[in-house]
């Protein structure tokens, strides 16, 4: 018999500032017989509502509690500058999401799940890594290599990227920008991600009709190639899966 599931809006405190929230909450999960949850959010620029949602509800119908959240500055969560990716701040947002989920009475504060992909699955690695009540993980073909990542990219497209982030740095310094960004672009483009397959890719998961690529402030091309959340999966004590897709 298919589970049904109810879903409220909540917000919980991270760091300056709050994250929004979905709390997904099946049927016959109540305070005397709490279940597991999942936590959740999107990669790299991603908001929940493009198609997190899907997710948490297929998980929802399956028995599973889920908490899916908009880091702060993205979507529903407040903060400025808008749309600001920050690697430190994302995962503090992610251990603020995991500390609520422990507190929600229909919830077991020790089968807590952490859920995430590309981006976030870089994320969850870390998460799972520093906390060991962690009851799983799920890390969907993940960020894992920043500089292999830089170095994917093609040179041109590198420098402008790399020149836009320094100046978007040294304007917040001052009080100015933020300079901006997309998140994806098409190849040769001035984008983070500008793969072939990166501009349809992203289009295919986003609400018909797509809204478009975020425009981020471009200081997060200064973080990526010294991010290597990969080298954390070796920490990870808790069950891990990674899902990797292949080429068709």
């Amino acid at each position: 018999m298919t589970r049904t599931w109810t879903r409220a809006d909540l917000t919980f405190a991270s760091g300056d500032g709050s994250c929004a929230a979905w709390l997904y909450t099946p049927s016959g999960v109540t305070r005397e017989a709490p279940g597991p949850v999942l936590v959740m959010a999107h990669g790299l620029g991603g908001l929940r509502t493009e198609r997190l949602d899907a997710f948490a509800e297929r998980f929802a119908a399956a028995g599973y509690s889920c908490l899916v959240f908009d880091y702060r500055t993205f979507g529903a969560s407040p903060g400025e500058p808008r749309e600001l990716l920050d690697i430190a701040r994302q995962r503090e947002d992610w251990r603020a999401a995991v500390a609520v989920a422990r507190t929600l009475p229909t919830v077991d504060p020790n089968r807590v799940v952490v859920w995430g992909t590309s981006f976030s699955g870089g994320h969850v690695l870390v998460t799972a890594a520093e906390d060991p009540r962690i009851a799983a993980a799920v890390s969907q073909c993940p960020f894992t290599d920043g500089l292999a990542s830089a170095l994917a990219m093609d040179s041109l497209t590198s420098v402008r990227v790399t020149a836009l982030g320094l100046a978007d740095l040294a304007a917040s310094r001052v009080g100015l920008g933020p300079l901006r960004v997309p998140n994806y672009g098409p190849p040769g483009s001035v984008a983070l991600m500008t793969a072939p397959d990166a501009a349809p890719g992203f289009e295919a998961l986003m609400p018909s009709p797509a809204a478009g690529p975020k425009r981020v402030p471009a200081r997060i091309a200064l973080q990526v190639p010294l991010a290597f959340p990969g080298r954390r999966a070796k920490d990870v004590r808790c069950p891990l899966h990674v899902p990797i897709p292949t080429p068709r």
